[in-house]
């Protein structure tokens, strides 16, 4: 078989590459909110991979909750992260701003410490391959990256996703276990990477789930910031995996807004509070809730 013919045989590895690579541009803004993608020839011919590969990752994107697909039309941009800070350091961010800037600039640090409390693994996927590709590139050479991800239990009932009127069908909720495991496995595999080729010397990836229900998701950049952002339940259209469309009760939260705090020299200013108060909580359910 050719490499060309192994490539338009779809492989799992290619067309999680493609729709990595276009979660990640969503992330960093090169496609913003309600931005067309480009047509689904052009992508093909860029990643060099077949139509149906691409066809395969616009459709996980559009499950996702990214992309918004119509025939003719293509495909538009729907969410992404918005920033609003609270802190006096916002004078170099904005308002509206996503959360791509802010991971980049605590990945330009030579020691990188990332807490994480997330219903899903979903959005971080996008943006640590963001920085996986700035460390391959020469732009950033940090020296240790250590991160920590809080999941909730995987055996604990959740009361989002679930279809509507139907709380007994458990479609959503593998759905939701499907996406963590696949975006888990693939921090993972990115990371390890990492450590494996000799680009980052200490790497430190450490995942607990906690039996708790995620009513917001939290970032902890470097000891010094917190992004912090409410879970929002929106009803919405569901593709269960089979082909068939459901009305579901889900989570917004990569097209959340998240508020930024940042700590400073004042152990009583607003931003030094939150962190600090924030971290506390992390530290106390990592080592005493999660498993």
């Amino acid at each position: 078989m050719t490499a060309r013919q192994s490539r338009q045989g779809g492989s799992g590895r290619e067309f999680q590459k493609v729709s990595g690579e276009l979660r990640a541009r969503m992330t960093d803004g090169t496609y913003p909110l309600r931005s067309f993608l480009p047509a689904q020839r052009d992508l093909a011919a860029e990643f060099e991979v077949s139509r149906d590969t691409v066809q395969r990752a616009l459709r996980e994107l559009v499950d996702e909750g990214w992309i918004e697909s119509r025939q003719g039309s293509g495909s538009r941009v729907i969410k992404t992260q918005r920033i609003q800070s609270s802190t006096p350091r916002a004078t170099r961010t904005r308002l509206g701003m996503t959360l791509g800037p802010l991971i980049s600039e605590a990945f330009e640090q030579p020691e990188v410490t990332l807490d994480v409390f997330t219903l899903t693994s979903e959005s971080l996927d996008a943006h640590i391959r963001l920085q996986v590709e700035r460390i391959r590139s020469g732009y950033i050479a940090p020296q240790h990256i250590a991160l920590r991800m809080l999941l909730p239990d995987e055996t604990m009932p959740l009361p989002y996703p679930r279809a509507k009127g139907d709380e007994g069908d458990e479609r959503p909720r593998q759905r939701l276990l499907a996406i963590t495991q696949r975006h888990t496995e693939s921090l993972r595999v990115q990371l390890n990477d990492l450590r494996t080729e000799n680009l980052v010397p200490s790497v430190d990836l450490r995942i607990r789930h906690a039996p708790l229900i995620p009513a917001f998701k939290l970032y902890l950049l470097n000891g010094a910031e917190a992004l912090h952002g409410m879970y929002e339940v929106i009803e919405r259209q569901m593709d269960v995996g089979t082909g068939e469309v459901i009305t579901a009760l889900d989570v917004l939260g990569v097209g959340a807004t998240l508020t930024h705090h940042v700590r400073d020299a004042d152990p009583n200013s607003q931003g030094s509070v939150f962190v600090n108060n924030m971290q506390m909580w992390f530290e106390s359910v990592w080592n005493l809730l999660a498993e």
